[in-house]
């Protein structure tokens, strides 16, 4: 599943990462059989794309940078690799001859290293090293720092993670655990995701962790000095997961997980199925409850429905965002109404030279583009009233487990609202201009 938006159909960069965007194939499937040595933090894997040719192809790229090099290049099913290189965090391979369009075939790349971060222009992101093991948080390009792929976040595919980790070492990935089979000192770990995954979504957690069940359909992994701690800050877990269920629909995966790093983390980071969390989110006091809620709900804005652009990042972080309030009004904490009025505050204090709709990559981050997202949300939530979380649940339903654009979701939207022309309207004050709207009535 790989679906390049029209307005990034005729260019060859993805305006925010600044990374050459891989054309002609899209990549279905990948199977990526890792060896992890944890002391020394050594990666040796090798990775199977299953692909097809969009087009005819003489030569094709794929990225893979930090300190991860790749060391043989196979083709099962095409010509062979006459040629391959590295150079500015791309692999670029030469056939031997012609692919035609439309075939299907698979690469092989054997590479390896000591897996570091890449640098980005929000600071270092991919694989890192923890006191006890490794996380990987990769949004939004650092996926090469791991393994070899298409980096952008309009393609998805399907997933088999095999990491084979020194004992006492457990890995956590995305999916189901398909086997764990131990080996003299070491054990090999197997997870399968049933749903494609965007390549910034995949994830490896290594650690000295204890299992603890938070609910039915949700659990933590943590060192076991944590235990009490995580029991009692995710203790509703579950009840948000029904929560959120009940707003957006059904969980759209197997079951939801957390991770917690006996580090401390700046942010707490999401993956497909999973989030992770630092030892320092964790205090006892529940301060970072609505970060929790926050890192649930992209299991649907994000995750399940993911974005083709990244300038459209306001669909995750809006939503994510939105969620918060949400559960503090199901908490009986406030409404959601006065949650929005306190930020939108805030943000009247704060410049106002950026647009939600394209804020730019110095910016996409900004916590001005997560409010002024949720406020975009709740101003269309006062407009269509009921039927917002009906209209809301039906494009979550329709796009389940693909990529999308902005205008799929306002589509919906308009389609609900009572008055068409006040709709767009207030989308493009909230959207599209940079000076702050009216708080919503």
């Amino acid at each position: 599943m790989k679906l390049l938006p029209t307005a990034l159909s005729r260019a060859h960069t993805d305006p925010y990462t600044g990374v050459d965007f891989n054309l002609g194939f899209e990549v279905s499937h990948y199977t990526l059989d890792l060896t992890y040595r944890v002391e020394p933090n050594l990666l040796h894997g090798e990775a199977t794309l299953a692909i097809r040719a969009d087009e005819d192809l003489a030569s094709l790229t794929l990225d893979l940078g930090g300190a991860m090099v790749a060391r043989r290049v196979t083709a099962k099913g095409a010509p062979r690799v006459a040629k391959f290189r590295q150079s500015s965090g791309k692999l670029r391979l030469r056939f031997a001859e012609e692919i035609a369009a439309g075939t299907e075939f698979e690469l092989v790349i054997r590479y390896g290293g000591s897996p570091r971060p890449i640098r980005t222009t929000w600071g270092e992101i991919g694989w890192e090293e923890t006191e006890s093991g490794s996380l990987v948080a990769s949004q939004p390009n650092g996926a090469p720092s791991w393994f070899p792929c298409d980096d952008t976040p309009s393609a998805k595919a399907l997933y088999d993670i095999i990491v084979t980790a020194d004992d006492p070492f457990i890995v956590v990935s995305n999916g189901d655990l398909v086997s764990r089979r131990a080996g003299g000192s070491t054990t090999r770990w197997h997870y399968r995701t049933r749903e494609p995954m965007a390549t910034y979504l995949a994830t490896v957690q290594v650690g000295e962790f204890s299992t603890f069940d938070l609910g039915p359909s949700t659990r933590a992994w943590a060192p076991a000095a944590l235990r009490e701690r995580v029991l009692n800050e995710f203790a509703q877990q579950q009840e948000m997961v029904d929560f959120f269920s009940s707003l957006y629909g059904p969980y759209p995966f197997a079951d939801y997980q957390v991770v917690i790093t006996e580090d401390e983390l700046e942010i707490p980071l999401e993956a497909q199925g999973l989030s992770i969390f630092g030892s320092n989110h964790i205090k006892g006091d529940h301060a970072f409850e609505r970060l929790i809620a926050h890192e649930l709900s992209h299991q649907w804005f994000g995750n399940s429905v993911g974005l083709g652009e990244w300038k459209d990042i306001w669909l995750n972080e809006g939503f994510a965002c939105y969620s918060e309030w949400l559960w503090a009004e199901h908490k009986g904490e406030t409404t959601a109404h006065e949650a929005a009025r306190s930020h939108y505050h805030v943000l009247g204090r704060k410049a106002q030279n950026l647009t939600v709709s394209d804020p730019g990559a110095r910016d996409m981050f900004d916590d001005r583009v997560y409010k002024r997202g949720a406020l975009t949300v709740h101003a269309i939530h006062r407009l269509l009233g009921d039927a917002f979380f009906t209209a809301l649940r039906s494009y979550l339903t329709e796009h389940q487990h693909s990529v999308v654009e902005p205008s799929m979701l306002l589509d919906a939207f308009r389609a609900a609202a009572p008055d068409a022309a006040l709709f767009d309207a207030t989308v493009d004050v909230w959207l599209n201009q940079k000076a702050l709207p009216p708080f919503p009535s």
